[in-house]
């Protein structure tokens, strides 16, 4: 199969490419500018360059986003929800077969959230969401789930926290480093916080069974977004704890005071809104990034294992100590 991944210069669409390529798909690696060989320039907000990047594709894989959680609200929208628009123009006038959008759950996720267990494929859209990537990601997705016709099968995957191999700014990374440093701060003050999180290789067989019509059929898959994550939701302070002893550095025991950290994450916000310093770096520390780290959020994985055929296969304490001795 011919296949476009876009965002291809990123750790998800690179190892995307990579694993594609190895079950033996012929890939084009959709960037922002091509440089080398099996590489096409495809930037969101140009037709004319979607266009030849589709042409003669069976399917596309769009992995391409505005990340982050700070910045314009327009180049959200301009990335994430344009962009989609424009590139799935772009794959049905090339007559692709099938589009695979990369979602996420965060397109879920609210201000209000509490803990979360099991969540499922049948959770609404919310009314008010958590930040502009939130809100975006979801219209991103409606946008991609509303194209499938008998013709142009389109359908999402939403994993969460993807880590793994090759990882320098996800979550777990970000972890990783900030144990190293010393700044991690314990948010939860001993309290179990369950989450799914997608290790790499996970989500990448899940794009491979979501391309194969012979798995996952056009008529059952069509239209529907899927839950994507490892086996087994992990608990964060078992997670920290085995960090520490890898890293060989203490888990975080300093904690920090609802009576401090409000006013302090207020106070981040407001400086991180300035455009030109929330669109260069993350802050230390946000009300997003908070909720992720003390907020339970789990997902119920089994409309992806019966409609795509496909299970999570990576034991998480053996692929976290190859991701801690290689970072």
């Amino acid at each position: 199969m011919k296949v476009l991944v876009t965002g291809a210069g990123g750790f998800v669409g690179s190892a995307l490419v990579r694993d594609l390529r190895a079950l033996g798909h012929e890939v084009r690696a959709g960037v922002r500018s091509a440089a080398q060989a099996g590489e096409v320039p495809a930037q969101l907000d140009d037709r004319d360059m979607l266009d030849v990047a589709c042409s003669g594709v069976d399917a596309v894989v769009h992995a391409a986003a505005r990340l982050g959680q700070f910045g314009s609200r327009r180049g959200y929208w301009d990335d994430n929800v344009r962009g989609t628009h424009r590139l799935l123009a772009a794959a049905k006038a090339a007559q692709v077969g099938r589009f695979v959008f990369v979602s996420s759950p965060s397109a879920l996720m609210t201000p209000g959230d509490g803990d979360r267990f099991d969540i499922d494929e049948t959770e609404p859209y919310p009314n008010r969401f958590f930040n502009a990537y939130c809100e975006t990601k979801a219209e991103a997705e409606r946008i991609v789930l509303r194209s499938n016709t008998d013709e142009f099968t389109t359908l999402a995957l939403r994993p969460r926290a993807v880590w793994g191999p090759g990882d320098r700014s996800g979550p777990v990374a970000t972890v990783i480093e900030r144990m190293r440093a010393g700044s991690m701060p314990d948010l939860n003050r001993g309290r179990d916080v369950f989450v799914s999180i997608c290790h790499i290789d996970n989500l990448s067989s899940a794009c491979a069974a979501a391309l194969d019509p012979m798995r996952s059929e056009s008529d059952v898959v069509g239209g529907h977004a899927y839950f994507v994550a490892d086996g087994q939701p992990v608990e964060l302070g078992y997670v920290f704890g085995r960090l520490a002893a890898a890293l060989d550095v203490a888990a975080p025991t300093r904690t920090v005071p609802r009576a401090v950290l409000t006013p302090a994450l207020a106070a981040i916000e407001a400086i991180w809104r300035i455009p030109f310093v929330g669109e260069r770096v993350e802050p230390p520390l946000s009300k997003y990034s908070v909720a992720l780290l003390t907020r339970s959020a789990t997902y119920d994985l089994a409309a992806a294992r019966r409609d795509l055929h496909w299970k999570p296969t990576v034991e998480f304490n053996s692929a976290l100590e190859r991701m801690v001795r290689n970072a």
